[in-house]
Order: C-alpha cells, then sequence, then structure tokens
C-alpha cells in the first residue's frame, strides 16, 4: 500500500470506520440470533435489527467523510471527486456484504433483504447530511427519520407507509426500495461533488 493512500485512510479515520461497521455486523447477528431463539419468535421480532444495526453502520461510515484538508482539495490538479466516491462506495460495500450475512432470511421477512436496502439508504442520506451540516453531524438526519418512522410506522407494511416508511418494510417492497436507492443516490452524488462540509473546530 502506498504511502499516500496510507495518508489518506488515516486523515479521514478509514480504518476506524470499517472496524465500527463490522462490529456493528457481529452485534447485528448476535442480536438476531438472539431473538430467534426467543419462544414466541417471529419474523418481525428482527425489525429492530435490520433498523438499528444499518443505522448505526451509516453513521460509523459517515464520521469518516470529512475533510480535514478541503482548502487543498478544492485547488488539487486532479478532481477529487472519483476519491470521494471511492471512499464512500468501499466501506458501504463491506456493509452491504456483512449485513446480508449477519441478518438471513427471505424476501417476506426482516432479512438480509431489509438489511441490505436500510443500509444503502440510510448511508446514502448520511453522505448527503454530511456534504451539508459536516461529518460531524451527518448521523442526526439518519437517526431522526428512523426514530421518527419507528414510532409512526403503521403495523401493516405495503400501502403508502412503503414510500415514507421503506426503512420499516420488508425486504420485498418495491417502493421502499425504490426510495432507498433514490437516497443513495443523491446523497452519494450530493457527497462527491462537494464533499463534506467543513465546520468549525473540525481538524
Amino acid at each position: 500500500m502506498s504511502a499516500p493512500l496510507v495518508l489518506y485512510l488515516r486523515s479521514r479515520a478509514l480504518p476506524g470506520a470499517l472496524a465500527a461497521v463490522a462490529g456493528c455486523a457481529v452485534a447485528a447477528a448476535c442480536a438476531a440470533r438472539w431473538l430467534e431463539s426467543l419462544p414466541e419468535f417471529d419474523h418481525t421480532a428482527r425489525l429492530p435489527v435490520v433498523v438499528f444495526g444499518p443505522l448505526l453502520a451509516a453513521a460509523s461510515i459517515a464520521t469518516s467523510l470529512h475533510t480535514p484538508s478541503d482548502e487543498l482539495d478544492r485547488t488539487a490538479v486532479r478532481a477529487w471527486w472519483p476519491r470521494r466516491l471511492a471512499h464512500l462506495l468501499a466501506p458501504v460495500a463491506l456493509a452491504v456484504l456483512l449485513f446480508a450475512l449477519a441478518v438471513p432470511g427471505h424476501a417476506e421477512e426482516f432479512g438480509a433483504l431489509a438489511a441490505v436496502r436500510n443500509t444503502l439508504g440510510l448511508t446514502g442520506l448520511a453522505a448527503g447530511a454530511a456534504a451539508l451540516v459536516g461529518a460531524r453531524l451527518s448521523w442526526l438526519p439518519p437517526a431522526f427519520l428512523v426514530g421518527t418512522v419507528y414510532l409512526a410506522a403503521p403495523s401493516r407494511p405495503g400501502g403508502g407507509a412503503q414510500w415514507w416508511a421503506w426503512v420499516m418494510q420488508p425486504g420485498g417492497q418495491a417502493g421502499a426500495w425504490t426510495v432507498a436507492l433514490g437516497v443513495l443516490a443523491a446523497g452519494t452524488g450530493l457527497y462527491a461533488w462537494r464533499g463534506a462540509r467543513r465546520v468549525t473546530g473540525e481538524g
């Protein structure tokens, strides 16, 4: 691994973020196994796992999106957006793989598909937030969305709720996937274009 790449990874604290993502996936797997062992278990019991596990992973990824030298980035000879894009998509790919393995299940259940969809959508939301409010506070919009929807979503999936309560839907809901992928594309594009907003106090 080249010295500039090592310096880049360390300056963004990306190794720590990847370790946190792996830890979230392990915790999700353990929680899912424990829930499955309960006598009253049904497929809805894993809903908190496929919602809050991806939320923590998205927050971990977003913390590594800060830019310690944004002045240098803006004046660099080569465009920075490909580096930002790779920086974001690499941990997202890792998170998707780990959560797919951590919470297996059929499409109609709260299993791998729901966990992957929520990982993609919530990370896209966090990336967009990093571009608007800074990496340090980028976890707030995903956390607000999850907290609000978790309390307000109807118990029956589908219908209009799959659009506004997409994080609470089973894995097979097409509308929920459409929203999640749209948020991922918008957030990824915004972060790749602008980078994380520099806020007072960030080093």
